[in-house]
């Protein structure tokens, strides 16, 4: 055990304690959460609107606050982009985090002051639960590499703004900077290309133990990597790489193809990060699902997927969901969302704890003559036809300009 994972190991189990508790008191705390955001919430434009101080429990909420889509927040936001204050969280955003949306255009997700941190801290826990797990904390005494979004940020009126992997750049906290790659110069490239051929010039001769990053892009990484160290496979590059942490796509598809270059089958930490929260994390090895973050300021709703299209659609709290249903995954959060449809659907494998894992986007749910197919489901049957097929990832998912998509239906 090197000296910083040393330090880190009491911490972490520490942490991890308290996540495990936490956990356990998973639909309590839901409760509490609801009521926290609707007190903190009661005097903004949007609590105003919605009456937010006659709301006594969850029912009533139901009643006072439809479930909505982006562009039933839109004139919400535009009115916090010209600097107006309380309008859907107390106060003006930290952050917009800016996203390509397929339906909405370009969207603003608000991050507050009390949302931001959250996505730091649940990146933190995943890694503190898998050291806990596993044994396995030599990687904290390596260099650990994050392949992202330039941290460069713009302004939307007073407010900064940037992609999500952009902002949480400037949040990582200093114990794990000295460990962190790229440097900021290099991050900020915009050329992908450019940006990944500069990467592996930093990294190739270093102690890289722990990758992250959505599997294509880290794909790309790899087989720049090979051809500039002319090795064949990349554990003959980074002999102490033992760790691989992704989230946003299927893996499965690439897994096959990821191994090969690696050379060995290395620990994966499946996450479940957005603009609009960081809603899970795998917390067991081999994995078990996903463990919902019940307690991170967001309260969610599930909506059995066949009825989001309906005017008055089911909406479920944790403690009414049931097990192997598809749900349309709500959250509202401390940043000034308010049942807000984020578009991925989630389907239970565990209850206590709450574990769920994501099979597609809402979108991609199609149910003309009654079939309810859904991405999960065409997903597999793509599977079984071509078996674990090969991906060019910078045909298939792009050259990236910015953040990562959702998990797209069929990889």
């Amino acid at each position: 055990m090197g000296f910083k994972s040393f330090l880190i190991d009491p911490f972490a189990r520490k942490i991890v304690a308290d996540l495990r508790q936490r956990s356990a008191r998973a639909i309590e705390l839901q409760e509490k959460t609801l009521d926290r955001l609707i007190s903190r919430a009661g005097k903004t434009q949007f609590g105003l609107a919605h009456d937010f101080k006659s709301i006594k429990n969850y029912r009533d909420f139901k009643k006072n606050v439809p479930v909505r889509d982006y562009e039933d927040f839109n004139s919400y936001i535009e009115q916090v982009k010209q600097g107006k204050r309380d309008i859907l969280w107390p106060g003006v955003p930290e952050y917009f985090a800016k996203t390509s949306g397929t339906t909405s255009g370009t969207k603003y997700i608000p991050l507050s002051h009390e949302s931001t941190p959250h996505h730091v801290n649940t990146a933190r826990n995943s890694l503190f639960n898998y050291v806990v797990e596993t044994g396995n904390r030599s990687f904290f005494d390596g260099k650990m590499l994050y392949l992202s979004g330039s941290p460069e940020l713009q302004k939307t009126g007073d407010i900064n703004t940037g992609r999500l992997s952009g902002i949480v750049n400037h949040q990582i906290p200093a114990w794990a900077k000295g460990n962190k790659l790229p440097n900021h110069t290099t991050n900020c490239i915009e050329a992908w290309e450019e940006k990944v051929s500069t990467i592996v010039k930093e990294s190739a001769h270093l102690d890289v133990r722990v990758i992250g990053g959505i599997p294509p892009w880290v794909q790309m990484y790899y087989e720049e990597l090979l051809a500039h160290s002319g090795k064949s496979i990349v554990k003959e590059v980074f002999l102490n790489l033992s760790l691989f942490v992704y989230g946003g796509v299927n893996y499965e598809p690439y897994r096959a193809k990821l191994e090969s270059l690696v050379g060995a089958s290395i620990d994966s930490i499946e996450t479940f990060p957005a603009s609009e929260g960081f809603f899970a994390f795998q917390d067991k090895f081999p994995s078990e699902g996903l463990l919902l973050n019940t307690d991170a300021g967001m309260f969610f709703e599930f909506v059995p997927l066949d009825q989001i299209h309906s005017e008055q659609p089911d909406r479920l709290s944790l403690k009414q969901v049931s097990l192997g249903v598809d749900y349309a995954l709500i959250v509202s959060s401390n940043a000034g969302l308010w049942a807000y449809n984020i578009g991925d659907t989630v389907e239970f494998v565990n209850l206590n704890p709450p574990r769920l894992k994501v099979t597609g986007r809402v979108k991609h749910f199609i149910s003309a003559f009654g079939e309810h197919v859904i991405g999960k489901e065409v997903e597999r049957a793509m599977m079984e036809v071509s078996g674990k097929f090969r991906i060019s990832s910078s045909r298939i998912y792009g050259s990236p300009s910015g953040e990562p998509g959702r998990r797209p239906a069929i990889s």
